[in-house]
């Protein structure tokens, strides 16, 4: 019988590894984990935590202004950059800590440093071999740039976090949730925004409502939207300044910058991770496919989490982590469930979503009722601000059960979870409907939408 170092070696102490080595360790595994940059992975460091601390500060320029309308006699004010990333830093450093003790409070070793694959139960670590009876591959993404002329003048997704500089001029380019968070956030705090996106409307695959609902906001607050964009090269000026050369809508434009962020997509960290030398199979793409209780095609190697070919977000890596760990260590095979996951988009509105589209639902089912109601939330009818909601129930007309449920406005995460408790629970809209509401709230609008819309479908928007 072959005996090895570790029972358990993890590539990664990001969200999902760090719960799957915590897990494996209760269970008596003797465990390692290996991190090359920083303990909690890209939703710590450069993700979750910081952009929601960089949206909460972008929301006092409103929330200041619509103080006015309630009493409030908001005197001179100011915003400092540097003081929001150095705060930002210090709370960083304080969940680094904590992964840290979470970690090592379990039993597991953490190894600072980079581990590469030799074989189906070897990995490298600074030029030292270690063995171990079960790989697990948690290694995350990272941000993906495009090849074009002057690339190197801009920034990603990680390095916005780090800006010395506040940017007075900035131009998102990318279509995804991360650049109209951050579109949300520089509008927010002051900077002149201009948004770039390549197809005709961003958010591709969100339920149109709340992809059009959104552009109408963002556009109110300020964001420069161009979309059917492309940028063709990024120059920089004698003074400094950024010139972006880029074609919308056919026609040739060019916009002056302080910075251009690249919010273009992520990809699988896997280059140079070694996989090939173990012969785990890689996609094109870098993703490494996995089966429903994240195992590859090695027996031996297992992979979580955004470096796969599933749904990357922190939480569904958390799960996949948790039950990696239950089924190798404690003999309880159970695979995530992936269907009706909750998530949120931290824009300016925020958006929120469970289950199917509409335009899903009417493809998959046939025969669906839309429930839509667009409204004014309460607080505005005294600041004064020109903002509006929109909450929608997509339903099974056969079974009446509640397949999609979509919101756009404050506090729409917040919402959010609990309704993915009941459509996880398989509600129906009779179930919705009997459920009295919390009065005065824009949550109630959940369970009083009575009447189906009764215009035709509106046609998928073009991605």
């Amino acid at each position: 019988m072959r005996t090895y170092d570790y029972d358990l070696f993890v590539i990664g102490a990001g969200s999902g590894g760090t719960r799957a080595s915590r897990i494996a360790a209760g269970h008596g595994a003797r465990v390692a984990v290996a991190e090359e940059r920083y303990l909690g992975g890209t939703c710590v460091n450069v993700g979750c935590v910081p952009k929601k601390l960089f949206v909460y500060a972008s929301h006092f320029a409103e929330d200041f202004e619509d103080a006015r309308g309630f009493g409030w006699t908001v005197g001179e004010r100011s915003f400092d950059w540097p003081t929001l990333v150095r705060n930002k830093d210090r709370e960083i450093e304080r969940l680094n800590g904590i992964y840290r003790r979470l970690i090592e409070g379990a039993g597991a070793s953490i190894l600072d440093a980079r581990a590469t694959l030799v074989d189906p139960h070897t990995v490298s670590v600074e030029g030292r071999q270690i063995t171990a009876e079960h790989i697990l591959v948690a290694v995350g993404g990272w941000p993906t740039l495009p090849v074009i002329p002057g690339v190197e003048h801009a920034i990603d997704s990680n390095g916005v976090f780090y800006l010395e500089a506040f940017p007075e001029r900035i131009v998102i380019v990318g279509g995804g949730y991360i650049a109209v968070e951050f579109a949300g956030v520089f509008a927010g705090l002051g900077s002149k925004v201009t948004e770039l996106y390549r197809g005709p409307l961003f958010l591709r695959g969100f339920d149109d409502d709340m992809r059009i609902g959104l552009a109408d906001e963002m556009r109110k607050k300020g964001v420069d939207l161009r979309f059917d964009a492309v940028v063709d090269r990024i120059e920089r000026r004698p003074d400094g300044a950024l010139r972006v050369a880029a074609t919308v809508a056919g026609a040739a434009t060019e916009i002056e910058a302080d910075c251009v962020l690249f919010a273009t997509g992520r990809h699988p960290n896997t280059a140079g991770l070694g996989l090939q030398n173990a012969g785990v199979e890689v996609l094109e793409s870098g993703a490494v496919p996995v089966d429903a209780y994240s195992r590859t095609n090695v027996p031996s190697i297992y992979a979580i989490g955004d470096v796969t070919d599933r749904l990357n977000l922190t939480p569904v890596a958390i799960r996949e982590g948790h039950l990696f760990a239950e089924m190798v260590f404690n003999r309880n095979p159970r695979s995530p469930d992936l269907c009706d996951v909750p998530t949120a988009v931290f824009s300016q509105p925020c958006i929120a979503t469970c289950g199917l589209t509409e335009a899903q639902a009417r493809a998959e089912l046939g025969a669906v009722d839309v429930y839509r109601s667009s409204f004014r939330p309460m607080k505005h009818t005294l600041s004064g601000r020109d903002e509006r909601s929109i909450m929608k129930l997509v339903v099974d007309r056969a079974s009446d059960r509640v397949v999609g449920c979509h919101i756009l406005g404050p506090d729409a995460g917040e919402i959010m979870q609990g309704i993915g408790i009941a459509m996880k629970c398989g509600a129906t809209k009779a179930q919705f409907d009997a459920t009295i509401g919390i009065h005065p709230t824009a949550a109630e609008e959940i369970v009083t939408m009575r009447e189906p819309v009764r215009e035709a479908p509106r046609a998928a928007a073009a991605d």
